[in-house]
């Protein structure tokens, strides 16, 4: 899946394919049939001991080059974990109420094509690195780095104080070497990955912001310490979905002054569309329906849905199932001096809607 394309596209390919993987040859060890709650949570602030490393970098789908620098790195290996975790969660989340829901099921088959929602796996992978090794960094997972070189903050001082900044500049550096990105290739489909992934690391950077404490006698402000902070992924992952909802379809064109191949958008009115902006994510062909069991996705078939608001979209015009279903819930609760609260435990009947088969 990845010939004649950059090492950059490709590892993010393989990222976001990492959970169909054998366990010998993945970040997860997922296979692509267990449910979310099975994720690994958030990995330890110590990096790892011994020899547990190495063990972890060779585990990995990796180039040689990109194995030497995981041995070199002890906090890597998990840092590269946390990121796929991030990114297929927030995948999750961001397509839970859609027809493709970022299954797992036809992740393979969609990668190799140039879908919106191929563009958003890539930049979600891509934002998810950054995220991951910035955070990395500041936490001390990572012994090459430490907290952001933010003028006027010193590492002694911030660690002292607590705030400690999350440092992306070290991550996008770090990022372009560990990826190995080079010269973009003539081919478009190389190109549209190439954008795809930038969009990603800017969605992370746009998220930077300031933050300050203060430090004085009895609360003044006498000092101040600031430090760079990154926005939750989670604010990332509603920024590349709004990206992916507002896609820019492109095609091919030869730049005359250059004689090289660049992306342009759609042609309005005979003329060369305008080529997209850095922060468009960008796809080559229109995506299925989604509706059926295909290559790509298992379809919608069964899955639940609210009758108010998605059910005919998500049903594709087949109609839904309706099942009363029992459940549990905590009510009639009372506070009970002084700190403790009793609940009586209530059933409720509700109403469950899933999309029919046919």
């Amino acid at each position: 899946m990845c010939t004649g394309l950059p090492r950059t596209a490709c590892l993010l390919r393989l990222l976001a394919l990492c959970s169909l993987l054998s366990y010998a040859a993945a970040y997860f060890g997922l296979t692509g049939r267990e449910p979310l709650v099975f994720l690994p949570g958030p990995f330890s602030n110590e990096p790892p001991n011994g020899k547990l490393h190495l063990k972890q970098c060779e585990q990995m789908t990796l180039t040689r080059r990109q194995k030497r620098m995981c041995r070199r790195e002890p906090g890597l290996a998990e840092t590269l974990r946390e990121s796929v975790r991030l990114s297929l969660l927030e995948c999750r989340y961001q397509f839970r109420n859609e027809r493709w829901n970022c299954s797992m099921d036809g992740r393979a088959s969609l990668l190799k094509r140039g879908f919106k929602e191929t563009a958003f796996l890539l930049a979600v992978s891509s934002a998810a690195l950054s995220h991951a090794l910035a955070k990395a960094c500041s936490s001390g997972r990572m012994e090459r780095c430490t907290c952001d070189d933010s003028p006027g903050l010193q590492h002694r001082e911030a660690w002292q104080w607590g705030v400690c900044g999350d440092n992306l500049k070290y991550s996008t550096r770090f990022l372009k070497k560990f990826l190995g990105q080079k010269r973009v290739s003539k081919d478009l489909r190389a190109q549209i990955d190439a954008h795809n992934i930038n969009v990603g690391t800017r969605a992370v950077k746009s998220g930077l912001k300031t933050t300050c404490k203060c430090h004085g006698v009895s609360g003044s402000c006498g000092v101040r310490t600031c430090w760079k902070q990154l926005s939750s992924f989670h604010d990332t992952g509603n920024l590349l979905k709004y990206r992916h909802d507002t896609a820019v379809r492109v095609h091919s064109i030869t730049n005359a002054a250059t004689g090289e191949t660049e992306l342009a958008g759609p042609r309005r009115h005979s003329n060369t569309g305008p080529r997209p902006r850095p922060t468009e994510l960008v796809f080559l062909e229109e995506s299925p329906s989604f509706c059926r069991p295909s290559r790509y996705s298992p379809g919608t078939a069964g899955k639940t849905c609210s009758k108010d608001t998605s059910c005919s979209s998500l049903c594709c015009g087949r109609g839904y199932n309706t099942a009363l279903r029992l459940t549990t819930l905590s009510c009639h609760c009372q506070v009970r001096w002084c700190c403790h609260v009793e609940c009586e435990t209530c059933v409720r009947e509700e109403e469950v809607y899933t999309c029919k088969k046919h």
